[in-house]
Order: C-alpha cells, then sequence, then structure tokens
C-alpha cells in the first residue's frame, strides 16, 4: 500500500509539470473556441481547432467527425504488446456555446481541461517505466450540451464502448468533486387557434395568443404547490404576426425538472394540465412536443 501511494503521488506530480509545460498551447486552444462561439451541433470551427490541437500533438490516432458531424475521438495506445486487460482512460470535451451570450457556461475550458488532463496523462503513461497496469487514453469531443444533447447522441450510437471510466470538469465558482444532478424534460408546447381581424372581426377568430399567457401564467402559479427543489421554467418562442391579427398559432418552450427520475412523471403531468386547461379555456388546440432523449439526460443544475 505505501509503495503505491508514493507511486500515486509521483504520478501526479509527473502529470502536473507536464500540463505546465503545455499551459500556453492549452491556454491558446481555450481562447480560440472562447473567441469565436458556436451553437449545439454547429461548433465546425471549436471541432476542427480540437483536431488541429490532438493531430499535432505525437502519437494520438484521431477521428475527426467521429458519429456525428461535429464530434472527434483522439485515441493514445500503449506501445509494444501489453498483457492482460488494457484499462481505457476516458476525457470528455465540450465546446458549445449559448446564443446571444457565448461561452457564459465556460465550454471552452472544459475542453482545455480535458485535452490538458489526456495530453499530461499520456505523457507520463510514456515516460514511466514497469506500471503495475496499462492504460489506453481516449478523449471525446461531446458536442451540444446546451441544446439537444450530444452525449445522449454518442451513446445511442456507441461511442463510450470499450471505455472503463470517463472524466470532465465543469468550471464553477467553488471546488467540488461532485455536483448533484437534476432530471430534466424538454417540451414545446403548440397553440392552434383561428385568425381574424382584430377590430373588424375579433369574434370570429380563436387567440391562441391568449392560450399562451395563461398557460405561462397556469404554469407560474402552479409554482405554490411545487416542491422546493423542482424547477419550471420557459419562454414564448412565438406570440403572433401583427397586433391587428388575432393569433393563430404560438408556440412555448420549458424546461422542468426534478432532483430524480421518479418524481419528474409527476411534475410533467401537473405541467400537462396547465397545458390543457390553457387550451380548453379559449378553444385552441394543444400539442405537445419533447425532445427524443426526453427524461433519460440528467444535467447539472445550471446546465441545459
Amino acid at each position: 500500500m505505501g509503495e503505491n501511494s508514493e507511486l500515486l503521488v509521483d504520478l501526479k506530480h509527473k502529470l502536473c509539470s507536464s500540463i505546465d509545460q503545455s499551459a500556453e498551447k492549452l491556454r491558446m486552444l481555450s481562447r480560440d473556441i472562447w473567441s469565436c462561439p458556436e451553437l449545439a451541433y454547429h461548433e465546425h470551427k471549436a471541432h476542427d481547432r480540437l483536431v488541429e490541437f490532438f493531430t499535432q500533438e505525437t502519437g494520438w490516432k484521431v477521428d475527426s467527425h467521429f458519429k456525428l458531424q461535429t464530434a472527434f475521438r483522439a485515441t493514445w495506445e500503449p506501445s509494444g504488446n501489453p498483457q492482460g486487460h488494457v484499462i481505457n482512460v476516458g476525457f470528455l470535451c465540450e465546446y458549445d456555446a449559448l446564443p446571444g451570450i457565448g461561452h457564459a457556461c465556460g465550454h471552452n475550458l472544459i475542453a482545455e481541461v480535458g485535452a490538458a488532463a489526456a495530453v499530461g496523462l499520456k505523457d507520463v503513461l510514456e515516460k514511466t517505466q514497469n506500471l503495475p497496469i496499462h492504460v489506453q487514453v481516449t478523449v471525446l469531443g461531446t458536442p451540444a450540451e446546451e441544446d439537444g444533447g450530444g452525449k445522449i447522441d454518442l451513446i445511442n450510437e456507441r461511442a463510450f464502448e470499450g471505455m472503463d471510466v470517463v472524466f470532465m470538469a465543469h468550471p464553477s465558482k467553488e471546488d467540488a468533486l461532485y455536483l448533484p444532478c437534476v432530471a430534466e424534460h424538454d417540451v414545446t408546447i403548440k397553440y392552434h387557434g383561428k385568425a381574424s381581424h382584430a377590430s373588424a372581426y375579433p369574434w370570429e377568430g380563436v387567440n391562441a395568443l391568449d392560450a399562451a399567457v395563461l398557460c405561462y401564467n397556469n404554469l407560474s402559479v402552479l409554482r405554490q404547490q411545487m416542491k422546493p427543489d423542482w424547477r419550471v421554467h420557459g419562454i414564448i418562442k412565438h406570440g403572433g404576426v401583427k397586433p391587428n391579427i388575432i393569433p393563430a398559432y404560438t408556440e412555448l418552450e420549458y424546461y422542468l425538472r426534478t432532483p430524480t427520475r421518479a418524481e419528474l412523471p409527476v411534475l410533467k403531468e401537473k405541467a400537462a394540465r396547465c397545458f390543457r386547461s390553457a387550451a380548453e379555456a379559449t378553444g385552441c388546440q394543444v400539442k405537445r412536443s419533447q425532445h427524443s432523449n426526453d427524461s433519460n439526460f440528467t444535467g447539472d443544475r445550471r446546465g441545459v
């Protein structure tokens, strides 16, 4: 136990030293991604920059556009013919941004940290002899964390198969080894009414904007009966065309969150009653659509 502890401490020091030697390259990588923010599934420049970074590092096999158009994979394998199981250690890089405000969640830093950890570990493994285990290093570029869920897409594409453990880090105002996650459900609510001239023939119209406003208010009132750690938040994405036309179509987008998946169906049903009642009160038709990944996605409290 004592020898292994000393070896681990020594490896940590060597790894940190290796990362420090690459600090300027890593800083430029992060800066380049930050200076050109790109939205989910459209992170073409960030993808190319990360592919370039690992291509220029010696010993890496790089697969661009891996499984997804803006995902990538970089792998390093130990030389020789190692006997026994080779542990595949993975690191994740995120790099998509938020609309309007860029890299407010610091995904450029997540990309930098993932690259730094992978390059540092690979360097230490190459320089250390007679390790008791054999390690392969894999880096996955995972797009679309802010919208859509690129990691789930990659899981469905079996991109994580063969990996024994996967690490990533997220910037935060505090140091923490673990951040609590929540179950999350995306839903888009669409109200269909009937257009009419708002001045000449208002009685002929069925006002979809009224339905959207009632839906929004219903959910706001619902919060009094919600548990303290439940979250409901959303926007009106489409509210009509012109003031003198009674809106025939409106659209809202909401995120529902609970600490556990077991609680999420309860909140979803409460929200569904709010959606339906707004349609009933106004005479509109309501349709709901959800992201294909539904509540299988879990993200930290500040994420998607």
